[in-house]
């Protein structure tokens, strides 16, 4: 287990490439900032994890190990405690936090973030125009 990646796991990876072949400029795992998000939109304060599903107890695909299963219980559990820890303090810095599974679509994630965002930023969302505009 300790050989498992923290960070650039493939899933965001793939949802990384994605927000940076739409033009979008992020930081990755923020040191700064609780939790060290996966993905940092400093200008909208939008914080972004993409979470797997064994670490952090899927609903859909989430299983519990067979030996020792009152430990793994309990130290599962404690990482979803310690997501929803995490996300009351980037609330109370003023971010807003978004979580996505690892066995989502890398391409609707990055909609549903780019959405996110350009709400964030006050900017019309792809395909609408601005008033400015019309």
């Amino acid at each position: 287990m300790s050989r498992m990646p923290r960070a650039s796991t493939r899933p965001e990876l793939l949802i990384r490439r994605e927000l940076h072949r739409r033009g979008m400029r992020y930081r990755v795992n923020h040191k700064l900032l609780p939790g060290r998000p996966d993905i940092a939109f400093t200008r909208a304060k939008l914080a972004v994890f993409i979470d797997g599903c064994f670490w952090h107890m899927c609903p859909l695909h989430g299983t519990l190990p067979k030996n020792n299963s009152a430990w793994w219980a309990a130290k599962l559990q404690r990482n979803v405690q310690r997501d929803r820890e995490k996300d009351d303090q980037l609330s109370a810095l003023g971010w807003t936090v978004a979580h996505f599974w690892e066995h989502e679509d890398p391409v609707d994630v990055a909609d549903r973030v780019e959405a996110l965002w350009q709400r964030k930023r006050g900017a019309p969302e792809r395909g609408t125009r601005s008033p400015r505009h019309v």
